[in-house]
């Protein structure tokens, strides 16, 4: 792809200067409506604050804020990062392109290299995947306690890698989201505690008579 073909060489290079400030104005586009989207999701919905739509408001809890507000970060950042790096992948391919180089063992040794990266990483992309999917379904947020496994705590900060929760002795857990085939959410529903154990009868402190 030449602009300017009459410019031979020349105008390779200026065409393929185009195609990269092209894609670097694209990102920006991009990268301000996402910025754009995620304020408006941390800011909430103004509809339903309406009092004709009070039916449709969540229940209010402390940590409804922080949770809307990393939720939205974490989607936004995630939505950031894939439209950066397919428009410079596809940037620059196109720019080598115009260049006049032939792209084909590029892209043969590309294709490589990501395999061989996705069997390296295939834990950390898994870990990505189904924190992003943990967020988008609201599976569980900041303030919520939850049950994974044996452990029970409150989450702190949910990523899209690592779940860090605090337990109700201070210790603070770090599970990693792909290990997490279970979760049980105490905060949503109505949970309730089981009963305590009875407490064991005391020993009766005198013993009558001897034998």
């Amino acid at each position: 792809m030449t602009f300017l073909p009459s410019l031979g060489y020349g105008g390779q290079v200026i065409s393929s200067l185009i195609i990269l400030i092209g894609a670097l104005l694209l990102w920006l586009v991009i990268r301000f409506l996402i910025a754009r989207s995620v304020t408006r999701v941390q800011n909430g919905y103004s509809v339903f604050k309406k009092p004709h739509f009070k039916w449709a408001q969540p229940a209010l809890r402390p940590f409804d804020s922080a949770r809307r507000v990393q939720r939205a970060e974490t989607i936004g950042g995630l939505l950031s990062s894939v439209a950066a790096g397919t428009i410079a992948i596809v940037a620059i391919l196109m720019a080598i392109e115009t260049l006049g180089f032939n792209i084909g063992p590029i892209l043969a040794s590309v294709g490589i290299v990501g395999i061989a990266i996705g069997f390296g990483a295939r834990e950390v992309i898994r870990d990505a995947f189904l924190g992003f999917f943990i967020t988008i379904e609201d599976q569980y947020g900041i303030g919520d306690t939850i049950e994974v496994g044996d452990t029970v705590g409150v989450v702190q900060s949910l990523g899209l890698r690592i779940t860090r929760m605090i337990d109700e002795d201070g210790a603070i857990w770090y599970v990693r989201n792909g290990d997490i085939t279970k979760v049980g959410n105490r905060s949503q529903g109505n949970y309730v505690a089981p009963p305590a154990e009875p407490v064991a009868a005391a020993i009766p402190s005198t013993i009558e008579g001897t034998a």
